[in-house]
């Protein structure tokens, strides 16, 4: 039984399949679909429980894999799109987890900002905490927060936007948007962190996801198609190309 290279969930274009072995699955994750618990149905865009749905009703993608089950081991916020990491058991979920939590994993993003960068690469540490003041909101809190570590580098300037590349070696929420804001140059379509803009989608997205698999031994390295992204908000593909 050939194996199709995406997911077919309801109510969304098929979703890529960026890479697949014996112990987990990435995705190319779209925009508007939150990662909530499962038991939380109020929305019909939540990942992971429409997944598990579709592993329970048979469907063709998961019933060629064999699939019986099927959990994400880190998050994207909803309007991030890009690489998504799942694992095909249990015991991959605790594997996995352990590598993401041991900051073991690779995480590449490209973020679309406005402002003006003060230099071309830089390091933020600004450490982050939930803000008491707003529910679901970050803060920077240097005195009682947890540490958080962003790598940023730019690769363009156009107009008033820029193109960064950011790579987390912490996973805290928000954590990108969040250090960017702190830096005076908050994401471009981030109505939480930054300002609303009609018909300006928030300019953050996934773009490669490495580390060593710890069953073979092996460097895993998946990458995100970001031409359409690049695109989207006016920048040329040569800027950023795959790694």
């Amino acid at each position: 039984m050939s194996k199709p290279n995406f997911i077919e969930l309801p109510g969304c274009e098929p979703i890529p399949i960026l890479f697949e072995d014996r112990s987990v699955l990435a995705i190319d994750k779209p925009r508007g679909w939150m990662l909530v618990p499962t038991e939380w149905q109020k929305t019909s865009y939540n990942l992971q429980a429409a997944i598990l749905s579709s592993i329970a009703g048979g469907d063709y993608w998961a019933k060629s894999r064999g699939l019986k089950f099927l959990r994400y081991v880190h998050r994207l916020d909803a309007d991030t799109s890009g690489v998504l990491l799942f694992a095909k058991s249990a015991g991959a979920v605790k594997v996995m987890s352990e590598l993401f939590e041991g900051r073991l994993v690779e995480k590449t993003y490209l973020a679309v900002v406005e402002g003006e960068p003060t230099g071309t690469e830089w390091t933020c540490r600004f450490k982050l905490s939930p803000d008491p003041q707003r529910v679901a909101r970050m803060r920077v809190d240097n005195h009682n927060g947890k540490s958080a570590d962003t790598d940023f580098k730019v690769l363009e300037r156009r107009g008033k936007w820029a193109l960064i590349e950011a790579k987390p070696s912490t996973g805290r929420t928000h954590q990108i948007r969040v250090h960017l804001a702190a830096c005076n140059l908050p994401i471009v379509g981030d109505d939480v962190y930054g300002r609303f803009e009609r018909g300006v989608e928030l300019g953050l997205r996934a773009v490669g996801l490495a580390f060593e698999n710890p069953y073979t031994r092996r460097r895993v390295d998946i990458r995100a198609p970001r031409e359409e992204f690049l695109k989207e908000y006016g920048f040329s593909p040569k800027v950023a190309p795959a790694k």
